[in-house]
């Protein structure tokens, strides 16, 4: 009798012992899908802070922070090369050539929209140091700006 009562222990203890593994397993399970779940959102948050040489490629302009889209001085050097070429244009135009110019696409109402209040910044700045004069207003309170 005393092996029958040694073996019912022995399966007692083992399928507890398998219940606390299973237990410790499914919780490893779920650590590990939480894990993957934090290194989506950090590749996703370092592609939209460190854009790279292909910012174009890896998220779409509209999306993007302008600041990183365009370096140091970069928006003023490319309203004044459309001066330079075509005086005087309106704020519009000089957003359009800007992103001719950087090969986005003109039509993109979202993106000429935010590129447009850069160069209104840009040339107000120029305005300052008297390289761009203000030329007066368009229809609709568009201003029209030319190489001083």
């Amino acid at each position: 009798m005393s092996t029958g009562m040694a073996e019912i222990r022995t399966v007692t203890t083992l399928s507890k012992k398998r219940e606390q593994i299973e237990q410790a397993i499914a919780g490893y399970e779920a650590a590990i899908q939480q894990a993957q779940v934090d290194l989506s959102h950090i590749i996703a948050c370092m592609k939209m802070f460190e854009p790279g040489e292909d910012a174009l490629e890896q998220a779409p302009p509209t999306y993007s922070d302008l600041t990183r889209l365009f370096k140091r001085g970069e928006m003023t050097k490319l309203c004044l090369h459309a001066l330079s070429r075509e005086s005087p244009l309106d704020t519009v135009q000089i957003a359009e050539r800007v992103m001719a110019a950087k090969g986005f696409d003109p039509k993109d109402v979202v993106m000429r929209r935010a590129i447009t209040h850069r160069v209104v910044h840009a040339m107000r700045t120029q305005v300052l140091y008297k390289t761009v004069a203000v030329a007066g207003k368009r229809h609709g309170g568009m201003r029209i700006w030319a190489r001083a």
